[in-house]
């Protein structure tokens, strides 16, 4: 048993060590916890490989033997060493691990020293079923429905929700965190490598919850604080901005069938299909109404109006709020108007 523990220990904890649990390191936070990860692997699986093989040699050594059916077991006393052994080297392992759990979730929670400069404050915004993110820069605030941060900057997130629990998770950051209605939860991270990695979220939160995915754009300070401009000009621009607050390409040609599957919109605004069942998309979503229906017959004001306040007037055998009332805030001038122009043509004639 020791020789075949031993082997299977160190083929196991090889195996896990090699294999690539997570997606590329994304920030500082990231390494710390992978690391906590391998130890944990190191830990777990002699245990494990401990445990299955004494079972599995017990099963095998003292079976019952033909004719040994109907006879008691022989009077024997247990170890008391080994059990106080088997008892105590748990214990201790345990104790250890939470300790070196709560010395590395006290770092990554840490707040940066003032010398490193202001800690950016964002707010995340979850709605069935999509995200929203609020900035105030320099005193300036907007909205985006995509996440962009500067690389190599502290970032403290503060989470809400607006319906029912969703959860904030970027995998390449590691860090994850509920937003729970009537509170606001938060999670710091300091991103480290440039790049777009996806958000998603990690809880079950109804019929959408698989479409309820944006992406985290990490930048170079000097492009960030481009992107910023732009969002804050368009913001004061009342001309540009009443319609949404598209990030870029107010003004590009918009093909409105590819927003609607694909959600591919300025902002990252959530694929419509994701939720709707339009034939001309060749889309199946059931968790709101069949567009085809419900569009019928429809002119141009009240598909808008459905877009834009979509608690104004709820289809039969569906309840209000399903739909987030952020669409006009993200889709912008252009889109908004190749959108309705396109459902227009498509289901309401």
């Amino acid at each position: 048993m020791v020789v075949v523990g031993l082997i299977a220990s160190a083929l196991g904890i090889a195996l896990g060590l090699v294999i690539d649990w997570f997606p590329t390191q994304g920030s500082t936070q990231a390494e710390k916890i992978d690391t906590f990860w391998d130890v944990l692997i190191i830990c777990s699986v002699p245990v494990f490989v401990l445990v299955t093989t004494v079972v599995l040699y017990s099963a095998l050594e003292f079976r019952v033997k033909p004719g040994e059916e109907h006879l008691d077991g022989p009077p024997i006393h247990g170890n008391t060493k080994l059990e106080v052994v088997w008892t105590a080297v748990p214990a201790i392992m345990l104790v250890a691990l939470c300790s070196y759990a709560y010395i590395v979730l006290h770092d990554i929670e840490k707040a940066p020293a003032k010398s490193l400069g202001a800690e950016r404050q964002i707010q995340v915004n979850g709605a069935q079923f999509t995200w929203t993110f609020d900035y105030n820069e320099g005193g300036k605030k907007f909205t985006s429905a995509q996440l962009y941060v500067p690389i190599g900057q502290s970032v403290k997130f503060n989470v809400k929700t607006a319906d029912v629990l969703h959860d904030f998770w970027v995998p390449a950051w590691r860090m994850k965190i509920d937003a729970v209605p009537g509170l606001t939860t938060n999670y710091r991270v300091t991103p480290n490598r440039i790049g777009n990695y996806e958000v998603v979220c990690a809880e079950l939160c109804g019929l959408g919850h698989a479409f309820m995915r944006q992406t985290a754009h990490v930048l170079r300070k000097a492009d960030y604080d481009k992107w910023v401009t732009k969002m804050t000009t368009q913001a004061a621009a009342p001309a540009a901005g009443a319609a949404g607050g598209g990030d870029e390409g107010a003004g590009a040609a918009v093909d409105a069938k590819a927003l609607f599957t694909q959600g591919e919109t300025t902002t990252g605004a959530t694929a419509c299909g994701g939720c709707h069942k339009l034939a001309d998309a060749g889309t199946t979503g059931g968790v709101g109404p069949d567009l085809d229906k419900v569009l019928a017959g429809k002119d141009a004001a009240f598909i808008k109006e459905s877009i834009v306040n979509p608690n104004a007037e709820i289809a039969d055998g569906f309840n209000a709020n399903i739909m987030p009332d952020s669409y006009g805030k993200l889709l912008n001038a252009a889109e908004l108007d190749a959108m309705v122009k396109y459902l227009e043509e498509v289901a309401g004639k």
